[in-house]
């Protein structure tokens, strides 16, 4: 049972996937609640491009994805406010392009075509003490963000138009997010790999959707599921010698699926009982008519 704790590329992993997974989960809350699932998986396939041209100009990593994520970011909030161009179409043609620019690179140079399978589908083998920290930064800092900015995030997520209306700055307050999640891709994807990014965004705070109706308490247990899901999945993916990233989204998936079960069995359940307590007053109610 402790057998991988011997290793320190596992313990690296393990932390990585916990910090990468809570930081996952507290940002998806904001983009579930959106309705904007779509923009993880898209923005995660635009850094893909950066971090290609990154390596081949033999730049920093993290460096050369961030400043390649914030770009697509800001271009694609930029997009989306042209009235003529819906959110989607722009995330489409950003993301797609600058994936294609990726792959058509990689096929160029064909030398380092494995070096990638890490950036798709993710390798805990690869984390080091340098990415710990890097995550460790993000992680804290999007928290700092998101608690200081609290009032403002919450009310240009659940009705932008009424926040403009009281002089919230929804374009700043959109810029940063974006921001955010760009940093938050880009030091995930070590862990989790750009194919599985936007499934770790998502599945938390869905759960956890099901769980409560408190946003609170909904940011809270997203970012707990999260960070559970990543520490679950990494240890199962020493055993089951599967890529980290895909063993953290099953283990998600998984979760889910139990969560789903449960909420819609209570709900069933609780529905007999309302028809049933309803059932036992109705002769109580008839015979007391004829009294």
């Amino acid at each position: 049972m402790f057998e991988p704790f011997r290793y320190e590329f596992f313990v690296r992993g393990l932390l990585a996937a916990t910090l990468v997974g809570g930081l996952c989960g507290l940002i998806g809350v904001y983009i579930v609640l959106r309705r904007m699932a779509y923009i993880g998986h898209g923005l995660s396939h635009a850094i893909f491009g950066g971090a290609v041209v990154s390596y081949v100009m033999s730049f920093n990593f993290f460096a050369g994805a961030s400043i390649w994520g914030f770009l697509s970011a800001i271009l694609i909030t930029l997009t989306t406010r042209k009235r003529k161009i819906g959110a989607d179409a722009a995330i489409g043609i950003i993301t797609t392009a600058s994936f294609a620019l990726g792959i058509a690179i990689i096929s160029r140079y064909k030398t380092f075509t494995r070096s990638f399978d890490a950036a798709l589908f993710g390798n805990i083998l690869g984390v080091t003490a340098g990415d710990l920290l890097a995550i460790a930064v993000v992680a804290a800092a999007t928290g700092a963000i998101l608690f200081l900015g609290y009032k403002q995030f919450l009310f240009a997520t659940f009705d932008p138009e009424v926040a403009r209306y009281y002089g919230v700055p929804t374009g700043w307050v959109e810029t940063v997010f974006s921001l955010v999640l760009a940093a938050t891709v880009v030091v995930s994807m070590q862990v989790l790999g750009v194919t599985m990014i936007a499934a770790a965004i998502v599945i938390p705070p869905i759960v956890a959707r099901l769980l409560t109706d408190s946003f609170r308490v909904m940011v809270l247990l997203s970012s707990a599921l999260g960070a559970f899901c990543g520490l679950g999945g990494i240890y199962l993916s020493y055993y089951v010698d599967v890529s980290s990233g895909a063993t953290v989204v099953l283990f998600s998936a998984a979760l889910f699926v139990l969560v789903l079960a449960y909420t819609s069995l209570k709900g069933r359940l609780s529905a007999a009982e309302r028809r049933l307590s309803r059932g036992d007053a109705l002769p109580q109610e008839t015979s007391s008519t004829f009294e």
